[in-house]
């Protein structure tokens, strides 16, 4: 099968226009017609080899969701017609530890991402959601709920699961102190899930600038890290810290808000870190440590969740060809907080 899609070919040119082939369908595999595609920072970072990893020609986008087409003859939990989402996984080995309980994102064997990763029956690189379809095994197909806005929904793949999953490990609810750091992409959607899971939110933040924005989202409070005075005084006032700012950066002073027994989780930055005193987390026997998206029965779980909350990410919706421009915005921090492509612009002339 034929399809167009936009790729990057080489770390240092725009994402253009190409056509792809798509397998024919293996006997567990699905069909599905994109309806939308999130933008993913990771998606930016993977096109410019900014993680030394890429492999070219490369089709971005693992926030997907679209309409079954059809299926392979061995399926049987999904049907033609069938509103559906896939994620960052397209397969894993289904058979180890990992994948037994669920958590097929640590699969031993190494997980096969939507794009920029190997298909484990073909080798052939794998190409993701900026097309028009796309063919996936099964079990990494999630049928959606009926009540699920589409238009809004692709995010919650990636941003949503990869603020869920840290959450939901750490038994967050009513009675937590949760602190979000950040009010990007991932941010904005840990404040809200947060929020719904009966959390006291508090957003740290080195602007004051996003107050209006955090309380209107879900938060109780806003903490300023920038104000000295400020992260002195809420010293010890959190159970659980969502750590979403993607670069490296100091932990130390969020460590310091961290109350005895205390978990920071980073789930943005992948590069290392400055050094930390061993002695912050000794004194309060506190913890840090990192999360990676979730596996699929808990993407299944947020969904599910969302749907019957009625919880989205915001999000501004763009044509495909558009996708160079909404990198370069993502640079400058200028989206609020997520784009998702409308796919059906795929086929329109080029503005």
């Amino acid at each position: 099968m034929r399809t167009p899609a936009y790729a990057a070919l080489s770390a240092s040119t725009p994402l253009q226009p190409l056509t792809i082939d798509r397998r024919a369908l293996r006997a567990d595999d699905v069909a599905i017609d994109i309806l939308y595609c999130g933008v993913c920072h990771s998606d930016l970072h993977q096109a410019r080899n900014d993680w030394g990893s890429a492999r070219y020609p490369m089709v971005p986008g693992h926030e997907i969701i679209g309409r079954v087409s059809a299926v392979g003859p061995a399926v049987t939990s999904i049907q033609v017609g069938d509103a559906v989402g896939v994620g960052c996984m397209a397969d894993s080995c289904r058979d180890c530890d990992q994948c037994n309980q669920g958590e097929e994102q640590f699969c031993r064997h190494g997980v096969t991402m939507t794009y920029n990763g190997r298909d484990r029956v073909s080798g052939e690189l794998t190409l993701g959601g900026y097309s028009r379809a796309i063919v996936v095994r099964e079990a990494f197909v999630i049928a959606l709920s009926p009540t699920l806005d589409l238009a809004r929904a692709a995010p919650l793949l990636c941003a949503g699961i990869t603020s869920w999953a840290p959450l939901r490990q750490h038994g967050a609810g009513p009675g937590t102190r949760l602190g979000v750091i950040g009010l990007g992409g991932l941010g904005h959607m840990a404040v809200k899930l947060g929020a719904a899971l009966g959390c006291e939110v508090t957003l740290i933040t080195g602007s004051a600038d996003k107050t209006a924005d955090a309380l209107a989202l879900g938060a109780q409070q806003v903490l300023v890290s920038r104000d000295a005075e400020a992260m002195r005084a809420a010293a010890s006032s959190l159970d659980l810290i969502i750590d979403t700012v993607p670069v490296a950066h100091a932990l130390a002073p969020y460590v310091k808000l961290l109350d005895v027994g205390g978990r920071l989780v980073l789930v943005g930055a992948l590069e290392e870190m400055p050094p930390l005193d061993a002695g912050l987390l000794v004194r309060g026997r506190k913890q840090v440590s990192g999360s990676l998206i979730g596996g699929i029965a808990q993407t299944r779980e947020l969904l599910a969740f969302c749907a019957h909350k009625g919880i989205y990410p915001e999000c501004e919706q763009i044509r495909m060809q558009d996708i160079n421009l909404a990198f370069e915005r993502m640079l400058r921090s200028d989206v609020k907080y997520r784009f998702v492509i409308d796919m059906a612009s795929l086929d329109a002339p080029a503005a």
